[in-house]
């Protein structure tokens, strides 16, 4: 699968009601100081939100690794690697991490009708005029198939 290089299982678990044991839900692991997932713990995290239809980039960062989960909505994120477009679609109700490595371009496309939100940990804190996000085009990619 050409995307498993940018795809990160996530651990899902049931969770009950401690009256019915009745399952209400559920808890998903994005990250644990233990786990493997990542190489470098991250030193921030946020979440990013998305207008239906809308399209957050192509841009690329030069200083960080991004990693990536959709905890609200439907989004397709689009990694360009060797001149080649990588889709991975992912959802609340089907979450994976994005792993988008530094100076690798990539953009996302909310799919849903409502505001889409992305968790987002960084390996490199951001900081306000430190210039390391570089916008781009995919000139040759076709956007419209997700319209």
């Amino acid at each position: 699968m050409p995307d498993e290089k940018f795809r990160i299982p996530l651990e899902i678990h049931p969770t009950k009601n401690i009256d019915t044991q009745q399952v209400n839900g559920s808890l998903t692991v994005i990250w644990r100081n233990w786990d493997s997932k990542l190489k470098k713990d991250p030193e921030m995290i946020y979440v990013s939100s998305i207008d239906p239809g809308e399209i957050k980039g192509p841009h690329l960062h030069t200083k960080r690794d991004s990693f990536f989960t959709c905890i609200h909505g439907h989004v397709i994120f689009i990694i360009k690697n060797n001149d080649k477009y990588v889709e991975i679609e992912t959802s609340d109700t089907d979450p994976h991490m994005i792993y988008v490595p530094k100076n690798t371009p990539s953009a996302h496309i909310n799919l849903s009708d409502g505001v889409s939100k992305i968790l987002a940990l960084a390996d490199v804190a951001w900081r306000p005029n430190d210039n390391e996000m570089k916008n781009v085009t995919f000139a040759d990619y076709d956007w419209s198939k997700w319209k």
